[in-house]
């Protein structure tokens, strides 16, 4: 009979996906791993394969626990509440805590070795379908009557990845919550619409 595990998956998975947002696929070590874990390396290895493994597992939880106002955002009326709470929403993730500030998904891919690529890879592969079910989503509102007939969907999505992208790397620099809500607004204020659509803060 093998050895029962003595430590907890999810905590010590939640742990590790500290560690990544903190310090990104390359800067966290396993030392670091190990330490905020509380898991040795040899029982890391066991319970999530190889550091590449790991750092998919966590940005899975990543996207299931963080990131869920996404979907959530995609099934609201209109195409301004959607991008609204999207880019609301992430703003206040980005600065919720002051030692992992920005988004794990976007900091991430921004640089890497070419050891790295199968993980910055998975990034920019995770950014373009959130992308892509963003766009459908506008082109659903354009069938719909909710965004004009002239506007682009594919231009408008990747114009709030853009802006997403921007704000993450702004929240790392520093940049508070309130000036990221300064960035939507301004963002906002330029949404096409066939109606006089409050744009304010919701």
């Amino acid at each position: 009979m093998g050895r029962q595990r003595e430590f907890d998956l999810e905590q010590a998975l939640e742990a590790a996906l500290c560690v990544f947002w903190r310090k990104g696929y390359e800067g966290a070590s396993y030392t670091d791993l190990t330490q905020a874990t509380g898991v040795e390396r040899p029982a890391l290895y066991s319970a999530f394969g190889n550091k590449e493994s790991l750092f998919r597992l966590a940005l899975e939880r990543y996207r299931t626990h963080y990131l869920d106002f996404f979907p959530l955002a995609l099934e609201l009326p209109t195409s301004l509440e959607v991008v609204s709470h999207i880019l609301y929403r992430a703003a206040e993730l980005h600065t919720r805590y002051p030692d992992r500030t920005g988004c794990l998904g976007i900091l991430g891919a921004l640089a890497g070795s070419d050891d790295a690529q199968p993980v910055r890879r998975a990034l920019i592969d995770a950014r373009a379908s959130g992308e892509t079910l963003l766009r459908q989503r506008l082109e659903r509102a354009k069938q719909e009557g909710d965004l004009p007939a002239t506007a682009d969907c594919a231009a408008l999505a990747a114009f709030i990845c853009a802006v997403l992208q921007g704000m993450a790397i702004q929240a790392r620099a520093g940049s508070s919550r309130d000036a990221l809500k300064g960035v939507i607004l301004q963002a906002l204020s330029t949404w096409p619409s066939t109606s006089d659509q409050s744009k304010g803060n919701p």
